[in-house]
């Protein structure tokens, strides 16, 4: 959003949504324009020469007028949604937002109508150059895993970590542990 920093987000097979203070000013922009910009990155590509670098990546900018949501059901909705997109069943798990907590988020629901994708992988382009040299290139793959849980030290003795926690560490943070019927896919450029 206008000078924002990182924030989690949920999409749906139509709309990103977003979520935040009501107080936070990058999330003040209901009807202006956008764009959201969300890349993982995949490895680095070491080229032989310093000018071919760059990085292997998976890629979506989102344009548009994201639009305030205030129906309170389409607002459990979007949190919801956010709430699955970042740890699947976590929603059903924990306690429901109080009305308190409710009337200090600000969410937005932003179309995916005007979204782009990008992605690049591969080794270096540089190959076939005149000056390869002897050099070595290639890819340098980045890979981002969920570590082991930790317990908040408020926990009383005997709650245990649930399996939908505890099943995630290890895996590969960047892949969707969840199959949910409307995600989208994008287009290769």
């Amino acid at each position: 959003m206008a000078d924002g920093g990182p924030t989690v987000y949920g999409f749906t097979a139509d709309a990103l949504n977003l979520h935040g203070s009501v107080a936070s000013q990058s999330l003040n922009t209901a009807g202006a324009p956008v764009c959201v910009t969300i890349t993982l990155t995949d490895g680095l590509v070491l080229a032989r020469s310093v000018f071919e670098h760059t990085i292997n990546y998976r890629s979506a900018m989102i344009y548009g007028q994201p639009r305030l949501v205030t129906d309170p059901a389409e607002r459990l909705a979007g949190l919801r949604t956010i709430t699955e997109h970042i740890a699947p069943c976590q929603w059903d798990y924990a306690r429901q937002p109080s009305r308190k907590e409710l009337a200090a988020v600000r969410l937005l629901a932003l179309s995916l109508d005007e979204s782009s994708v990008k992605i690049r992988t591969g080794p270096p382009a540089d190959g076939d150059s005149p000056d390869a040299l002897d050099l070595w290139a290639g890819e340098l793959p980045l890979a981002t895993n969920w570590r082991q849980p930790i317990p908040d030290p408020a926990l009383p003795p005997g709650i245990s970590v649930p399996a939908h926690i505890s099943s995630r560490a290890g895996t590969r943070a960047d892949r969707s542990t969840s199959s949910k019927p409307g995600s989208r896919t994008g287009k290769t450029e």
